[in-house]
């Protein structure tokens, strides 16, 4: 994907002073100044970046901040950015971000055309997620740093105890690095707390969970079924107690999985558009595992003929496959590793896995082969509620099964 990733920081200053203390020969000074250089990167520019990704988070908050909310992008959230942009940065960065986010006047903003507002708010996004892509830059600073002072000690000092005396304070330099990692991984967990409240929307918007207005009972995933039969009943746009005509309507539907991973992608594009790869991939990930919780609670509202199985598991595989296209790293190009790096997107899958058994007496070994490759995450009272699902399976049957393997 073409990305344009910014970021504001400028070269440290620890680097040369140190390498100038290290151009004296003498040991202690080296030391001295090593230890001053793993305390400001590690102490005073940590916190600065820290609560710069913090404010970053803040801006992105969907409907109130710079990325949509249900209602869209509206005049309140540039002003928002605009009020809180500004105070929050100082410097080129407030400058920055007061013009990516509302830098005019509020008649002068109601003046401007749509494709000016999309682009002042396009560069204020851009602007706020450099907050995040800095804590990973200087990470990647640091460790670089650690490794040339290394080779500097390496080439000009003898051996020795004051030498391994120096070596181990620039050592100290990997512990920064792990602060700055660690950071980085926090912030983005804020971020996709300030942005579920949205996905489960979303969620709830394209599963039926959301509005009251009816729709014919013979209609299926939102898309009406042609049918004499105009009964209405509570809107719904999950359902898989399918019978053969609602299956086959729903391989030529999109489904609600489809409108879903749309809504996403409105939502989480003009960030992964900015974020450097890792952080794409880990805010990814985090939304994907909002997703996967509200869509196993809907889940488990609905009842499943053999055809709706098939359908859930169809609709599994779009959701997966959705996410590796919009992934970076070949490591989660996987279904295992993908699954692995997001625990409610593998339930999901073992749901459908589970719910996919032509007969009960197959369950026991598909949970007893998927524990022996440690891809197994439900329990028998989930396997119990979820079998129970299925219309063909006697509840009887489906307990008196499992409550031997309890045994």
């Amino acid at each position: 994907r073409g990305k344009v990733v910014f970021f504001f920081l400028p070269p440290p200053p620890p680097r040369r002073s140190t390498l100038r203390a290290f151009a004296t020969g003498h040991t202690g000074t080296a030391s001295a100044a090593a230890n001053v250089c793993v305390d400001v990167l590690g102490r005073v520019l940590l916190e600065v970046l820290a609560r710069r990704a913090e404010l970053g988070a803040s801006l992105l908050r969907p409907g109130e901040g710079l990325l949509a909310g249900q209602s869209g992008l509206g005049h309140a959230a540039l002003s928002f950015a605009k009020s809180t942009a500004g105070k929050g940065f100082r410097g080129v960065q407030g400058a920055a971000a007061r013009a990516g986010a509302g830098g005019k006047v509020l008649g002068e903003i109601n003046d401007e055309t749509e494709e000016q507002m999309r682009m002042r708010t396009s560069i204020g996004v851009a602007r706020a997620a450099a907050n995040f892509n800095d804590l990973e830059v200087v990470a990647e600073y640091t460790k670089r740093l650690e490794g040339n002072f290394l080779k500097e000690i390496d080439a000009g000092y003898p051996r020795g105890h004051d030498t391994e005396q120096l070596r181990m304070c620039i050592k100290g330099l990997g512990g920064v690095v792990e602060s700055f990692s660690n950071a980085s991984e926090r912030a983005i967990e804020r971020l996709v707390s300030t942005m579920l409240p949205r996905v489960r929307q979303i969620v709830n918007e394209a599963v039926g969970n959301e509005g009251g207005s009816a729709i014919p009972a013979a209609s299926f995933m939102g898309s009406p079924v042609l049918s004499g039969a105009t009964s209405t009943v509570s809107s719904t746009r999950l359902d898989y107690d399918l019978d053969d005509r609602a299956f086959e309507l729903a391989q030529l539907s999109e489904g609600y999985v489809g409108r879903m991973c749309s809504s996403l992608d409105e939502l989480i594009e003009p960030l992964g558009a900015h974020f450097l790869p890792k952080l794409s991939d880990a805010l990814l990930i985090g939304i994907l595992g909002g997703v996967s919780t509200r869509l196993e609670a809907a889940i488990r509202k609905s009842k499943f003929t053999p055809l709706g199985a098939i359908s859930l598991d169809s609709d599994v595989r779009y959701l997966m496959n959705f996410a590796k296209d919009r992934l970076d790293s070949p490591e989660l190009k996987s279904n295992v590793t993908l699954c692995k790096a997001c625990l409610p997107l593998a339930r999901l899958n073992q749901i459908s896995l589970l719910l996919n058994v032509d007969d009960l007496e197959d369950v026991l070994d598909l949970i007893s082969v998927s524990k022996r490759k440690g891809n197994w995450d439900l329990k028998l009272d989930d396997a119990k509620t979820l079998l129970s699902l299925r219309v063909d399976f006697e509840g009887s049957k489906v307990n008196d099964l499992l409550q031997m393997d309890d045994e």
